[in-house]
């Protein structure tokens, strides 16, 4: 018999995927930041991450990897060679992070790469 509660978190099976691998991956590394990244992935569709291509450029330095726990927009201009990890990407946003010789790539490779989470950029 179904519960009479409805369901807590993100009801979209591909994130609620994407949340247990960063939890188990936390532990498995020993790694506190994929386990931040999964509660900032977890929060309401009205406190979900949107951050423009634009912010990104101003806090990243050339060879930086960043990880954003939401979706990244194309506002603004992306000049530096970084490694974007994100949940999703607008179009215009993986064009111009494409055009500036930058790679946009998902959150799970992010950690496949880097397991340990170290030197890696939270942008929120």
């Amino acid at each position: 018999m179904p519960s009479s509660r409805p369901s807590t978190g993100p009801t979209n099976e591909r994130l609620r995927m994407l949340i247990r691998f960063l939890r188990k991956a936390a532990k498995e590394y020993n790694a506190k930041i994929w386990r931040y990244v999964a509660e900032l992935l977890e929060k309401p569709r009205r406190k979900r991450i949107v951050v423009n291509i634009g912010k990104i450029n101003r806090f990243v330095n050339d060879g930086d990897q960043v990880v954003v726990p939401g979706k990244v927009l194309g506002d603004g201009i992306l000049t530096k060679k970084v490694t974007i990890a994100a949940y999703a990407f607008s179009k215009s946003a993986y064009e111009k992070v494409i055009k500036a010789g930058a790679e946009a790539i998902s959150i799970p490779e992010l950690i496949r790469r880097n397991p340990k989470g170290s030197n890696v950029k939270i942008i929120i």
